[in-house]
C-alpha cells in the first residue's frame, strides 16, 4: 500500500511510488549524473536528468536536458523507453527527475502534460522548481490527475546542482564564485608579482572546466594589466564563457588579449558612467564585443551590485541573463566582493608552497574580532593533484 509522500511548502501530501524508499536515492543520484551533461550548455535553463524504472527495477529509459531550447530530460527518457520497450511499459513505470516537471509552455511543450499523455503512474521529484511559472504547478497538475508523486528525494544535492538557477530566480543576480590560488602563507604572487604557477596542472585544468560550465568569467583591471589573461577554455572541451573585465577609468591598453583575440566578441569591458571612451572601444565593438557603463560609488569604485543586477537581467549586452559568474580576482576585487557580501561560493586552491613576503590573497576586511570572521554554511576540502581545494558555500542550500 502506498504511503504519504514528503510534503513540500504549499503542496498537499500525495502518494509515493511503491518502489522501496531505499531505491529512491540511487535513482536520483543517476538523475544528477545525467543532469550534469548539460553543464555549460543549458543555461539559463536548469540542469535536469530523468530515469524511467519498471516495477522490477529495470531501467527503461534515461534522458538529460543537453542544450538550451532542446528537448527536456523527461521527453528524452520517455522517447528512449518507448523505442526500447514500447509505450505499454510506461503505464507501470516510475519516473525519477531531479527537478519538478514543467507545466508551462516555453521553448518546448510542458513535461507534465507529456507524463499524463503517456499514462506514467508514479513520479519521484528531487525538488520543486522555483521559477514563478512553475513552482509546484506541475506537481499539482499530476496529482490532480491521479499520479502518485513524491517530493524531496536527495533534495539538498538537487538544489546544490542547480544553485545558480535557484539563486538567479530568487535574487535576479548571477551566482558569484570567487576563485583564488594561494600558497600556504596566503600569497597569490611573490613580492615581484610572479604568480605562474602557484598550483599544479590538475588545478589549472579544473579551473578551465569551471570556465566551460559557468556563464561568465570576470577579472579586475589589475589582473588584466599584470597577467594579460585569455580567460578561455583550453584544457577541456566545452563552450567559451562570456569574458568581463572591470576597467573603471578605461585606461587598459588596446593590445590586451581580451580585446584583440578571436574571442573578442565575448568580451565585455565595464567602465564607469561618464568616463571618456577607451582607446580600445572602437576595435572591441567592431569585433562584436561590448562596452558596458555602470554607475560609480561615492568612493570612486564601480557599483558591483548594480553590475550584477544588470548581468542577471540581460547579460550586460541585451542577451540571455547570466546565472553564474566565475571571478578570478586579485586582492582588491576579492576584498570588495567579500566586504559587500557578494561572494556566494569561495573556491580556494592552497598549494604546498611558502614564499614569505608577497601579494596577499585579501586585503583588510574590517574584521577585528575572531567571532566576526567570515564563515561558511558548508565547506569541503578536496585534494587536486598536489594542491588542496576548499569549496566554501557562504549560504545554506
Amino acid at each position: 500500500m502506498a504511503t504519504d509522500g514528503v510534503a513540500a511548502p504549499g503542496l498537499h501530501r500525495g502518494s509515493v511510488s511503491p518502489v522501496d524508499d531505499a531505491g529512491h536515492a540511487p535513482r536520483m543520484q543517476r538523475c544528477l549524473e545525467l543532469a550534469r551533461q548539460g553543464a555549460g550548455t543549458v543555461s539559463p535553463n536548469p540542469m535536469v536528468g530523468a530515469v524511467l524504472v519498471a516495477p522490477d527495477g529495470r531501467v527503461l529509459g534515461e534522458g538529460a536536458h543537453q542544450s538550451y531550447g532542446g528537448p527536456h530530460a523527461e521527453a528524452r527518457a520517455i522517447r528512449a523507453a518507448e523505442q526500447q520497450h514500447g509505450a505499454d511499459a510506461l503505464r507501470d513505470a516510475t519516473l525519477y527527475v531531479n527537478l519538478e516537471p514543467c507545466s508551462h509552455h516555453g521553448k518546448t511543450p510542458p513535461c507534465s502534460a507529456l507524463i499524463l499523455e503517456k499514462d506514467i503512474p508514479r513520479v519521484v521529484v528531487g525538488t520543486i522548481d522555483p521559477f514563478p511559472q512553475a513552482q509546484g504547478r506541475g506537481i499539482q497538475q499530476l496529482r490532480e490527475q491521479g499520479v502518485a508523486v513524491q517530493i524531496g528525494v536527495c533534495e539538498h544535492a538537487c538544489r546544490r546542482l542547480n544553485e545558480a538557477f535557484f539563486h538567479h530566480v530568487e535574487t535576479g543576480r548571477p551566482l558569484v564564485t570567487l576563485k583564488t590560488a594561494q600558497t600556504l602563507d596566503g600569497r597569490i604572487a611573490t613580492r615581484t608579482g610572479d604568480s605562474q604557477w602557484i598550483t599544479g596542472t590538475e588545478a589549472r585544468t579544473l579551473v578551465h572546466r569551471w570556465r566551460a560550465e559557468l556563464d561568465g568569467v570576470l577579472v579586475g583591471r589589475g589582473t588584466a594589466e599584470s597577467d594579460d589573461p585569455r580567460l578561455t577554455v583550453r584544457h577541456v572541451d566545452g563552450p567559451q564563457p562570456l569574458r568581463l573585465v572591470l576597467d573603471r577609468t578605461g585606461i587598459l591598453p588596446p593590445d590586451r588579449t581580451l580585446f584583440a583575440d578571436d574571442q573578442a566578441d565575448k568580451t565585455i569591458a565595464v567602465e564607469g558612467e561618464g568616463r571618456p571612451r577607451p582607446t580600445y572601444a572602437d576595435e572591441l565593438e567592431q569585433s562584436g564585443g561590448t562596452l558596458l557603463r555602470i554607475p560609480e560609488t561615492d568612493d570612486n569604485h564601480l557599483d558591483l551590485p548594480v553590475l550584477l543586477r544588470r548581468l542577471g537581467t540581460d547579460g550586460g549586452r541585451d542577451a540571455e541573463p547570466l546565472q553564474s559568474l566565475l571571478v578570478e580576482a586579485g586582492p582588491g576585487l576579492a576584498t570588495a566582493l567579500f566586504r559587500q557580501d557578494l561572494v556566494d561560493r569561495f573556491f580556494c586552491f592552497v598549494a604546498p608552497k611558502v614564499v614569505g613576503e608577497g601579494i596577499p590573497a585579501l586585503r583588510d576586511l574590517g574584521i577585528t574580532e575572531m567571532d566576526d570572521a567570515l564563515a561558511f554554511a558548508e565547506q569541503t576540502w578536496t585534494p587536486v593533484g598536489d594542491d588542496m581545494l576548499l569549496r566554501g558555500y557562504r549560504r545554506a542550500v
